[in-house]
């Protein structure tokens, strides 16, 4: 169905306000997803602060056109949707998840992270970036292991002492 110049003015203003507020963008094609696999999509999506739209890839080219983000834009192929956040990760982390579950329906095109157009490999290495407190978590096994060795090792020194 053919869209009035005046809707596709409204849709390209919504999308540049979108992208201008998003740090992470996510390009995602979702060609033979149903429709409960969607909604399940938009309210996991919606829960982790994420917004997730479907767009025409022609108004879509336009308006990252006038953002002029740096690199070369990934082809954007099939049917087009968009996930956005101020979250860096959770875009792609979220997008990722469900790539998981529906790896023939869904796919990652690429994305724009930090300014700057990436591929879907580089999106998809983003999106297994570990949560902030599992991070944590491996700091502090990291700083703990020698410790722990080396009480280990003053534990069996004092064993052939005795």
């Amino acid at each position: 169905m053919a869209i009035s110049k005046q809707k596709k003015g409204e849709i390209s203003e919504k999308l540049s306000k979108a992208l201008k507020g998003a740090k992470s963008l996510v390009f995602v094609n979702f060609h033979g997803l149903k429709v409960s696999d969607t909604t399940a999509l938009r309210r996991s999506l919606r829960e982790g602060g994420v917004d997730y739209a479907v767009t025409k890839k022609s108004l879509t080219k336009r308006v990252l056109a006038d953002e002029k983000f740096e690199g070369s834009q990934p082809e954007l192929t099939g049917e087009l949707a968009m996930a956005w956040s101020d979250d860096l990760i959770a875009p792609a982390r979220g997008i990722y998840a469900y790539q998981k579950k529906f790896p023939e329906a869904l796919k990652i095109l690429g994305g724009v992270f930090e300014g700057r157009y990436q591929t879907r490999a580089e999106m998809e290495a983003i999106a297994t970036i570990p949560e902030i407190p599992v991070l944590r978590g491996m700091f502090v096994n990291i700083i703990n292991s020698p410790i722990q060795r080396f009480a280990i090792a003053l534990g069996e020194i004092a064993k052939t002492k005795n």
